[in-house]
């Protein structure tokens, strides 16, 4: 599918859209069950630049992280769904593993303008310190309150 890139292509990806003057906005996470709430930050996070591209967290970090009931998609067809939406440009596939110096490889070599994350994101200080690094703005987005798909699944769960 077009706009998917694997992890490996990442630098050329951000030199080619540097070259064209375009200002990179860059998003990480699962986007398991697309929701209002990710819709409405993903649409915020694009606004503060030109293109915006979309880390995209692997099953099995998803599983890690959420439990074994997760991901309800898998990354193809998440990247599939994020590639649709207007507003994401890229979506670039991160693997199983891949450790915080890894992450900053690829911060550093996509280069981003912008760092866009969420107020309540678990890796908010760490974030920070990669905009730092790299000399991105930071965009805090809002969140929907009581809107989330860890929520959604609890709410679907109880429901079944």
């Amino acid at each position: 599918m077009k706009n998917i890139v694997p992890i490996q292509e990442i630098k050329q990806l951000g030199e080619n859209l540097r070259e064209e003057g375009q200002k990179i906005v860059l998003v990480g996470g699962c986007f398991d069950i697309l929701h209002f709430g990710h819709f409405r930050f993903l649409e915020e996070a694009k606004k503060q630049g030109d293109i915006l591209v979309v880390l995209l967290e692997s099953d099995n970090r998803i599983q890690k992280l959420k439990g074994n009931k997760r991901p309800v998609h898998t990354i193809s067809q998440r990247a599939h769904m994020l590639t649709s939406l207007r507003f994401v440009d890229y979506v670039v596939l991160l693997p199983d593993t891949i450790t915080d110096q890894e992450y900053e490889k690829v911060t550093k070599e996509i280069q981003p303008a912008i760092i866009a994350t969420t107020k309540r994101s678990d890796s908010l200080p760490y974030i920070e310190k990669q905009a730092k690094q790299v000399g991105a703005s930071l965009y805090i987005g809002k969140q929907v309150e009581n809107l989330s798909t860890s929520r959604i699944v609890d709410l679907l769960g109880k429901e079944i």
